[in-house]
């Protein structure tokens, strides 16, 4: 039978006393030093702040959109219906305002949502609004969703500091 050897336990060891002693600027030179901006792109420690503020919009959008949602479940055919239609755009529109702002901030891409919307948004009005055959309305948001792609995660490459993606934000 082999003998179980004793594991010595470490000490942890600070990052301060491996590198040495620190030398602390002065009161002066702190106030002269720029003041450093965090990054929206590299290293941002959470989503981009919206360009109204503090105010929240986006969650009182969203809230409002829950509510018509369960109201429409819970009305007759007419009103239901309409409400829960104003419910479902609400939502998507307050998903597709963060989505956005997140992509072009460089914090999460959303290359593919943003463009798949634009494709189906390309291919549900040229199949209302023209007599085209259904093939050639395939083929044309096809065509859009490809090119967004492209500029968007080209977009999302430069304002990330070089990844065409980014999971968790960070």
């Amino acid at each position: 039978m082999a003998k179980k050897r004793k594991r010595r336990r470490r000490t942890p060891v600070s990052r301060q006393a491996r590198q040495g002693p620190s030398v602390r600027p002065t009161a002066a030179e702190a106030e002269d030093a720029p003041r450093a901006q965090p990054a929206r792109g590299r290293g941002a420690k959470g989503p981009p702040p919206p360009p109204w503020g503090s105010f929240p919009l986006s969650e009182l959008v969203i809230f409002v959109a829950i509510v018509l949602l369960l109201g429409g479940f819970f009305t007759g055919p007419p009103q239901g219906a309409v409400m829960l239609g104003a419910g479902l755009v609400l939502g998507s529109l307050a998903g597709l305002e963060l989505a956005v702002r997140e992509h072009f901030a460089g914090y999460r891409s959303h290359t593919i949502l943003l463009a798949g919307l634009a494709g189906v948004a390309t291919l549900a009005a040229l199949v209302t609004l023209t007599g085209l055959h259904p093939a050639a309305c395939v083929a044309a948001g096809a065509a859009v969703f490809g090119v967004l792609v492209w500029v968007l995660a080209n977009a999302f490459r430069d304002r990330s500091g070089g990844s065409y993606f980014r999971f968790g934000g960070g």
